[in-house]
């Protein structure tokens, strides 16, 4: 598990999983990660089974089975919860974050926090991911890209989520939050507005 630590008053703690593709300190990763630190945020960043054998062995495999996902979080938020008492929050780019919200409830998780969520996987947008959202408890941020393929904007203003959950959306952002030029906006700035999002969200969450 990778640590990093604000040099000053932590203010919360993000357990912070990576998307079906990109390891754990992935460039959106390590940006992401910077932002929040910078913020008084800490980090801790896990790999799941399949990722951690691809790193010991260069060989590129798919995710692993969702149980098989949901048991790693389980493990990880565990060990976590046994180190930080303050306030923790769980989440994760994409994938990641989608199989945080579908345990945030049930490990009484202070906060999830989702990062591109996917809402549908690219071109299935007939077939949404988002039964569990309807009845969400946990205090929820979901930061997305306006026309991100998984989810924009038009589509996922027209599901019926839960009210504990709040949507940040980033002007013509795609899944990584790259936004298009004629936006005004640098990617580094959707970053930094993401990072600032969730701090926020985070601050809120720390003092009530």
């Amino acid at each position: 598990m990778l640590k990093n630590i604000p040099a000053s008053t932590t203010i919360a703690t993000l357990l912070l999983a990576h998307g079906a593709g990109a390891a754990m300190d992935s460039d959106f990763m390590r940006a992401m990660v910077e932002r929040l630190v910078s913020r008084g945020i800490g980090v801790l960043r896990f790999e799941f089974p399949y990722m951690a054998a691809r790193r010991d062995d260069g060989i590129r495999r798919p995710p692993n089975p969702q149980p098989v996902l949901l048991d790693c979080w389980r493990e990880v938020y565990q060990q976590a919860r046994k180190q930080h008492s303050g306030p923790l929050a769980i989440g994760g780019k994409s994938m990641g974050g989608r199989m945080a919200s579908l345990l945030a409830d049930e490990l009484g998780a202070d906060a999830l926090i989702c990062l591109g969520y996917p809402f549908h996987a690219t071109g299935k947008a007939d077939k949404p991911r988002v039964a569990h959202l309807a009845a969400l408890q946990t205090p929820t941020l979901i930061v997305q890209g306006e026309r991100d393929p998984m989810g924009n904007r038009h589509t996922v203003e027209q599901y019926a989520l839960s009210p504990a959950i709040a949507l940040h959306w980033l002007e013509t952002a795609n899944h990584d939050f790259k936004p298009l030029q004629r936006s005004g906006c640098s990617h580094a700035q959707h970053l930094d507005t993401a990072a600032e999002a969730v701090a926020d969200f985070l601050r809120r969450i720390a003092s009530p």
